[in-house]
């Protein structure tokens, strides 16, 4: 038998709080949505995702757009949404650890930039790196400064950087070569 009288408030928040998770979650699609295709390639979703955003990206239709995005809500409740967020947060910048990754790679290049006795200390902390190649890169960009020229080389150094000090959170060549054996 039913009891009317105890009826808790614990069913209706449990409800509310569903809802709330359920839209929260349709958010995290919308923001899937609006990332370009070469973003959507770095994260790391379920294949049928993927799928699902691509197709939305293709459908002019406004009633279709609206029933692809409940799909994509709907697979959305079916994953653990933890992940998505955090690289999200990653992209946009907001990630305490990408922050102090970009700043660790500014750090080595204007140590780099400054003196010479750097270099080697880098190769001794990063030894995969090629010594030659960064001191090239390291020459070109104090001679575009000196002669005022556009920071070529100053940008391509930091690229290189970002090549060799693996960013927290994400496995390095090294290691995603191993998994795939």
């Amino acid at each position: 038998m039913t009891d009317y009288l105890n009826d808790s408030a614990d069913q209706e928040f449990s409800k509310t709080r569903r809802k709330k998770e359920m839209i929260a979650l349709q958010e995290l699609g919308e923001e899937l949505l609006q990332l370009s295709n070469d973003r959507l390639k770095q994260m790391t979703l379920p294949e049928n995702l993927v799928e699902a955003i691509r197709e939305y990206k293709r459908i002019s239709s406004h009633g279709a757009r609206n029933r692809q995005e409940q799909y994509i809500g709907k697979l959305m409740r079916d994953i653990d949404p933890e992940p998505i967020r955090q690289q999200l947060a990653v992209i946009r910048g907001e990630s305490a650890e990408h922050t102090g990754w970009l700043h660790l790679l500014e750090r080595w290049r204007e140590r780099l930039m400054s003196d010479d006795k750097m270099l080697a200390s880098f190769i001794a902390d990063y030894p995969e790196s090629d010594a030659q190649y960064l001191r090239t890169l390291i020459r070109n960009a104090r001679k575009e400064q000196q002669d005022n020229k556009p920071p070529k080389s100053f940008r391509l150094l930091f690229q290189a950087l970002k090549e060799i000090i693996p960013e927290p959170g994400k496995p390095t060549g090294q290691q995603t070569e191993e998994h795939e054996e």
